[in-house]
């Protein structure tokens, strides 16, 4: 990911940007995944996907990714 701004389709086929947090890669599970935010949602709700080398989106599949996934971003938010 090159940018800060990531496009993500809604169910409804519109296209909104979201601002991208930080990404980061995974020896543990060999992926790069993507934090990101809707800066029109009030309530600032996290996002996270993996993705592929052509910026391919991918849901995140494993409650032990979601765990490692927290305490990266538990770090960031701490060091912010």
């Amino acid at each position: 990911m090159d940018s800060n701004v990531i496009y993500i389709t809604a169910e409804n086929g519109e296209e909104i940007a979201m601002e991208v947090l930080f990404t980061f890669d995974s020896d543990e599970f060999k992926k790069s995944y993507v934090l990101f935010t809707n800066p029109k949602d009030k309530e600032g709700t996290v996002y996270t996907m993996s993705y592929d080398e052509a910026g391919n989106l991918y849901e995140v599949e494993t409650e032990a990714e979601w765990e490692m996934i927290e305490e990266v971003f538990a770090t960031f938010q701490e060091e912010e």
